[in-house]
């Protein structure tokens, strides 16, 4: 039976200091890395979620070692392809996306078949986006549903090289290919629509060959497999998409203020910081520093009081992905309307979240207009709900679930949401951290 919580009151104003726990698409990535590299690499701050816990039980099912302490993680790495394949090998990526596609690109060499799986919800997601470019390497793939999970993948023992045109902004299709290209001979080739680079920056840090070139639209990056990959520690910095939430409770609550220590402000991720204060909302990059090639700052958050509707520019999409629905509140409190458009990626998540932003708005009384790739909002500033509302059936995507806490709590209504254990992929100590600024129990 589903965890729900229960929440009838408005949160009272608050002056505090938080600390996030690291950034997901970093630890997925180190993880995956670490267990390509040759010693021990350590990693703090690591998100212990499912997702992440899933990834390590991958690389732990393909022979690799791993220790988990109180505070830090612990990855022993054998080498480039020193993976142990076995027969009627089978990995569950769970609900990460990420995991499950980048994944992909490092099993390209197995002798022998190797099935993936996941949850329901990532069951319906397109793979084939992956697997396309994939099999340009050689490597071959089993559906039982076209392009959806379970799939079996069998690699070979010299992978080709692959030239990809990458054309949907997506950073997980553009980062399988780069972890394929550890294994392959030759260059590859990789024409990006702009998406995060996480990938890139952390090939250069561990000098893996990497050459990029930029314009206007796209990335041009060209890679050459490495002959070895040196240990690494990480001290993984917090996560932005799990601190938009917090950012937006400040903004839309009354007379609070907020301060959030080291999180990742990489300029591919920080869309929703440029559309938030594009709306009137008050927030500063403090202490600001480089680490490992990515940029972490404070974040100081103040209440907003005269936000204003957008008309959101494009440019802002692929940095602003994950955290277009808690936007979205911040454009129902807004005056005047707001309007984002080609974003049907967002029904290329957990769940439909552009439908889902929509319906829970609606049923809130906030008038939207929505088409399958864009959504206008007509934003009233003086809404206050008193009715009662339940949210369920959202195919457990924690996203769903901790924007309609944060509505709750800043507008007002009794809710009933549902499905409280979906922070678990993502964000475990969300509603810990709630309970700290709202001194209530949820």
């Amino acid at each position: 039976m589903s965890k729900s919580i229960s929440i009838k009151q408005i949160i009272k104003p608050f002056n505090k200091t938080i600390n996030i726990a690291g950034d997901k698409s970093l630890s997925i990535r180190w993880v995956l890395l670490a267990s390509q590299t040759t010693g021990k690499s350590k990693a703090y701050n690591l998100l212990m979620s499912e997702d992440v816990l899933a990834a390590i039980d991958a690389i732990k099912r393909l022979g690799t070692k791993v220790k988990i302490k109180n505070n830090y993680c612990e990855i022993y790495g054998k080498g480039i392809n020193s993976f142990k394949y076995k027969k009627n090998l089978s990995i569950d990526a769970k609900n990460s996306g990420t995991l499950g596609r980048l994944i992909l690109g490092l099993l390209i060499k197995s002798p022998y078949k190797i099935k993936l799986i996941g949850d329901k919800s990532l069951s319906k997601r397109d793979f084939a986006r992956i697997t396309d470019p994939l099999k340009k390497s050689g490597a071959k793939f089993f559906y039982k549903k076209k392009g959806k999970l379970p799939l079996s993948i069998l690699g070979l023992d010299k992978p080709k090289n692959i030239n990809y045109f990458e054309n949907k902004g997506s950073a997980q299709c553009k980062s399988s290919v780069m972890f394929a290209a550890l294994n392959t001979v030759g260059k590859t080739l990789i024409k990006a629509k702009k998406s995060r680079n996480h990938s890139e920056l952390l090939f250069k840090y561990l000098k893996i060959p990497i050459k990029i070139k930029k314009n206007k639209n796209y990335d041009f990056i060209e890679l050459e497999n490495p002959k070895k990959i040196s240990a690494f520690n990480y001290k993984i910095p917090g996560d932005i998409s799990s601190a938009a939430f917090f950012i937006v409770l400040t903004i839309l609550s009354k007379n609070s203020k907020l301060l959030i220590r080291d999180v990742n402000v990489n300029s591919s991720r920080t869309g929703v910081i440029k559309i938030l204060k594009k709306m009137g909302a008050e927030i500063i990059f403090k202490n600001q520093k480089i680490y490992r090639g990515e940029k972490i700052s404070n974040i100081v958050i103040k209440s907003s009081i005269n936000l204003k509707g957008i008309n959101c520019p494009t440019k802002f999409n692929s940095s602003a992905i994950d955290e277009f629905l808690i936007i979205f509140l911040v454009a129902a409190k807004a005056k005047g309307n707001s309007y984002f458009k080609d974003i049907s990626e967002l029904n290329q998540k957990e769940s439909p979240r552009l439908y889902w932003g929509s319906k829970i708005l609606n049923m809130m009384g906030v008038k939207t207009k929505l088409t399958k790739d864009s959504i206008k909002i007509y934003g009233q500033p003086n809404l206050k709900i008193k009715k009662k509302i339940i949210i369920k059936n959202f195919l457990k995507d924690h996203r769903i679930f901790m924007m309609s806490t944060i509505a709750a709590l800043t507008f007002g209504g009794h809710w009933t949401i549902n499905d409280s254990d979906s922070i678990k992929t993502s964000f475990p100590s969300f509603l810990k951290i709630l309970k700290k600024i709202n001194k209530k129990e949820l």
